[in-house]
């Protein structure tokens, strides 16, 4: 793995240095936008939107457009906007994981302690395995303020980025049905069709079944083949009676 950022976490009056790592990567297969004329692939260019004409990377700069103009912007002003952000992790406080809703997630990092701040990264890592809390904190990562949790993962700190309250879209717009609607054995259907449904989370349960599917397609058209596709048989309800199909539905299972 690759050292993407290093700095330190502060908890209290103790800074812990760390470097963080990618914790995630993508399951989806590396496809290459080619043409399709003679599969040559595609590359993409910084074109100058007046001239037409490819603009080097060591010319581009960034700017914000304020009163019809751009006023640019260097790496001083960033470092500027949040100097003692730009290297410490704050920890703000300590929350319970369960009290944030997943709709803040964002992606995670593995944090690792450089060799003088081993003992204060381990007394961090019980601390909050032992209080079942997580803590929030802040921490600049290109060029940009992050919001984020703390959490133990086996023996490990996990930084995972969550968005700031502004991200997230008000549901005022949205015409969402009224569930006034529902009958009281219908909800009680529902609650034991959930309860027959529920077993312990277990994430190596599920895989990326339609990458999979998907490159067994490639490697049969690399050898001239055709992998036969399961059709998906659509079956289409006679009746809107939602109490029947719940009813239905509690007998499907393990059938």
């Amino acid at each position: 793995m690759r050292t993407i950022w290093k700095g330190s976490i502060g908890f209290g009056l103790v800074n812990i240095p760390v470097k963080l790592y990618a914790a995630v990567q993508t399951s989806r297969l590396d496809l290459d936008m080619l043409d399709g004329k003679d599969h040559s692939r595609i590359k993409y260019q910084r074109i100058n939107e007046h001239t037409g004409k490819e603009v080097p990377y060591n010319r581009i700069v960034k700017g914000y457009m304020l009163d019809e103009q751009y006023v640019i912007l260097d790496e001083h002003d960033f470092e500027d906007a949040s100097p003692e952000k730009n290297k410490m992790i704050n920890l703000e406080n300590f929350v319970g994981i369960d009290e944030i809703n997943p709709i803040y997630y964002e992606t995670s990092y593995y944090a690792l302690p450089e060799k003088q701040g081993k003992k204060a990264y381990s007394l961090l890592l019980k601390a909050l395995t032992g209080a079942k809390k997580a803590g929030v904190a802040r921490f600049v990562l290109r060029s940009t303020e992050n919001l984020c949790v703390i959490h133990p993962l086996d023996d490990v700190l996990v930084i995972t980025k969550i968005r700031f309250d502004e991200e997230i879209r008000a549901t005022s717009e949205l015409d969402i049905p009224k569930p006034d609607t529902i009958t009281k054995k219908e909800l009680d259907v529902g609650l034991a069709l959930i309860k027959q449904y529920t077993s312990p989370f277990n994430i190596e349960g599920f895989k990326d079944e339609y990458n999979g599917e998907l490159l067994k397609i490639i490697k049969a058209k690399a050898k001239g083949k055709r992998v036969k596709i399961k059709k998906l048989k659509v079956t289409e309800e006679k009746s809107d009676d939602l109490y029947s199909q719940l009813m239905q539905s509690l007998g499907k299972k393990g059938a």
